[in-house]
């Protein structure tokens, strides 16, 4: 899902004509302390991370005055929170806040159901996993007609709302249901909202996910890449994208996995197809390398869509090896994959990366003419003191065999990385 920060889905909720807090980002401490003189009131000041748990973690926190606000950013701009760096500092005007509820509209995902559905409570503020399970009210919705006011009266008064309140926190939801479907929601979290003092309901937090699949109908959110990712995109993962983005033909998947150029162990990592990929993993885990990326050529791809997909993760600096892990008997067509893999190797072996390990296994239709392509065509790299005197090239007889296809690139990447060593390199 691409995913907004908080102060990015309020910009949204707002166009929409929900009650978000008077506020905006600020990329810097001084920044931070001229928007809080220009709300001209108490403000909160709230790290943007895309991370859970932001109060536990101390990066939000209640000031009363621009240059706290000031302290607060720079205190809070320092800081990581799951490993991810804080850039960016939400200050918005400090709420009167009488009560604090949840809310979330999410995809119900069951098959009775394959619907979006509210989940509503008023405990909010809380973790949902925290929400006792009887003070949590939950309605399907349905996909064409949206929320149903009889369903947002009956969810509220289900959750003890008063009487009198029940127009307008129904009302309330409904604009939030209409605003999930606009937008093409996969998750549209308001935890909390909150009654103020004066009586007005107000979106005092957001987490807003957008429909990976939805995100071209939506040009106004400029969002470059429509996938999940577990930090900021890195340029593997823009090369990645620009690969899905202008070639439909098969899978072509590739995305950064924490890669650590300065450690040793990392593989730059070519599966195909989901299970060949956790086979892969396996094979590496039994022997202490880890991938440095993740990929996916599945789907029968052309041998162009491949090729950039290798020539990617080769790309990447200071990996001790590259294996294509095709642990499966594949029905796609291989020599798709053999005549790209020869294309990619002869380019990058002999200049960049002499002597690094390639580990190739490919099987499947068409696997002996493949399994000959690739002899062929990388035959004079492979010779004795090559470029490509580290690769080697199997197929179904080890489809299942990770522990054998693991010992062979942990032994060659070990020789590498002692001849880099004995080079200085």
């Amino acid at each position: 899902m691409a995913k907004f920060l908080e102060y990015q889905g309020k910009e949204w909720l707002r166009k929409a004509g929900l009650p978000v807090p008077n506020g905006r980002a600020a990329s810097s401490p001084e920044e931070a302390k001229k928007i809080a003189q220009e709300i001209g009131k108490p403000v909160a000041v709230k790290g943007q991370v895309q991370a859970g748990g932001r109060g536990k973690a101390g990066i939000v926190k209640l000031v009363n005055t621009p240059e706290e606000a000031e302290r607060a950013a720079r205190e809070i701009m320092a800081k990581t929170v799951k490993g991810l760096s804080i850039r960016q500092v939400l200050i918005e005007e400090k709420l009167d806040i009488k009560k604090e509820f949840y809310c979330s509209f999410v995809v119900n995902g069951a098959r009775e159901a394959r619907s979006p559905m509210l989940m509503f409570s008023t405990e909010g503020g809380m973790d949902i996993e925290s929400v006792p399970e009887e003070q949590l009210f939950k309605v399907n919705i349905d996909p064409i007609f949206g929320l149903q006011t009889y369903d947002a009266v009956d969810i509220c008064a289900q959750a003890g709302i008063p009487a009198q309140d029940l127009s307008k926190f129904a009302n309330f939801l409904s604009r939030l249901s209409q605003t999930y479907k606009k937008y093409d929601c996969q998750t549209l979290e308001i935890n909390p909202f909150v009654l103020t003092g004066s009586g007005e309901l107000v979106c005092a937090d957001c987490k807003m996910e957008i429909d990976n699949s939805a995100v071209g109908r939506h040009p106004e959110f400029a969002i470059k890449i429509a996938r999940d990712l577990p930090g900021e995109p890195t340029e593997l993962d823009y090369m990645g994208w620009s690969i899905e983005e202008t070639d439909s033909r098969g899978t072509g998947f590739l995305m950064n996995m924490g890669y650590d150029e300065v450690s040793p162990g990392y593989i730059g990592y070519h599966p195909i197809g989901g299970g060949s990929a956790m086979m892969g993993l396996d094979a590496l885990n039994q022997v202490g390398l880890k991938p440095a990326n993740y990929a996916d050529t599945s789907g029968n791809p052309v041998a162009s869509k491949i090729y950039r997909v290798a020539k990617s993760v080769l790309s990447q600096p200071n990996i001790d090896g590259y294996l294509l892990g095709g642990f499966m008997m594949a029905n796609q067509e291989q020599w798709h994959h053999a005549h790209a893999i020869v294309k990619v190797l002869r380019e990058v072996l002999p200049e960049q990366k002499p002597g690094l390990p390639c580990v190739l296994l490919l099987c499947g239709n068409r696997e002996a003419e493949s399994l000959e392509i690739l002899r062929k065509g990388l035959d004079d790299l492979m010779v004795p003191d090559g470029p490509g005197k580290r690769i080697e090239i199997y197929g179904k007889e080890h489809v299942t065999d990770t522990k054998f296809i693991g010992e062979r690139l942990a032994a060659l990447s070990k020789e590498y990385r002692a001849e880099k060593d004995a080079q200085g390199k």
